[in-house]
Formats: structure tokens, C-alpha cells, sequence
């Protein structure tokens, strides 16, 4: 199966670009109600994925700082203690799914190393339940509950 079945493209997935400062990545993460953001260089490319955490350390290091300070400093200065590893958009789904294993989001790049879009976990997920056995033993359970319900009304 190919991996791009569950992309989100770029042009539908929320992200902070390096140049962005502290209080735009805050401002941007709190309007979507994210956690956890992808970050693209000027040109496109994946940077990396900041997290609230993020955020925080960065602002207890900063900790003198008022609203005009923390306008000065840039996404791309601020350590990320996680990095969410990109694949490939020729990747296999084998290296999709060790990636979502540990992440939440699995960042797509094209050749390049443009960003291209992201791939949720809860999509695979969604789409294993429904390819399971258990989406099998669901559907069959309802239609037994709804002949039930036919014969006995």
C-alpha cells in the first residue's frame, strides 16, 4: 500500500515556520489547540517538531524576559527535545508504521526534503480498525441486533 493514501497534504496541516518567534509559535499553537508542530525552513524543507514543552523550557530559561523579549527570539534557537522523524514520500508502510509507533504525527518529504504533509497516527489506526477483525465481529454483531429487532417486532 502506498503511504500517500493517508497524507494530509501541506496545504491542510497547520505549521510554524523557523523564522516565526517565540510568541507567534505560541499564538499559532494555541489558536489550533496543538501540542505539537510541525517547523519548515523558508524554502519548504522539514526542520523539525516543536512541542509545548518546547515552549516552556525555553520561556524558565528566559525567565526575565517580558512580551516584547520573547518576540525576539525564533523558533529555529529554540532546542526541541524531540524529533519527529520524517520519511520519505516513497517510503514503505513498514517504515511508516515504526515512525507512528513513537510519534503522533509522521512528517512526509518529497525528494528534495520539502515538506509535503503529514500522515496522523490516529488515521492508521482508524484505518486498521477497519480492515481488523474486530470491524468484521462489529458489523456482524449489528446485523444480528437489527434481524433481532425485525423478527421480534
Amino acid at each position: 500500500m502506498n503511504i500517500l493514501f493517508f497524507l494530509t497534504p501541506k496545504c491542510d496541516v497547520a505549521y510554524l515556520e523557523e523564522d516565526f518567534t517565540l510568541r507567534q509559535a505560541m499564538e499559532k499553537m494555541e489558536f489550533h489547540r496543538y501540542s505539537t508542530m510541525p517547523v519548515l525552513t523558508k524554502d519548504g524543507c522539514y526542520f523539525g517538531t516543536i512541542t509545548e514543552g518546547d515552549l516552556l523550557w525555553e520561556l524558565k530559561n528566559q525567565l526575565a524576559m517580558d512580551l516584547k523579549d520573547i518576540e525576539k527570539i525564533k523558533v529555529k534557537d529554540i532546542a526541541l527535545k524531540n524529533h519527529y522523524e520524517p520519511v520519505d514520500v516513497n517510503a514503505s508502510m513498514e517504515d511508516l508504521m515504526k515512525r507512528a509507533h513513537n510519534q503522533n504525527f509522521v512528517p512526509v518529504i518529497d525528494d528534495m526534503k520539502h515538506f509535503i504533509g503529514m500522515i496522523r497516527r490516529k488515521e492508521l489506526i482508524h484505518y486498521l480498525y477497519e480492515h481488523s477483525i474486530f470491524a468484521e465481529e462489529a458489523i456482524n454483531n449489528a446485523k444480528v441486533t437489527d434481524l433481532r429487532e425485525k423478527v421480534f417486532a
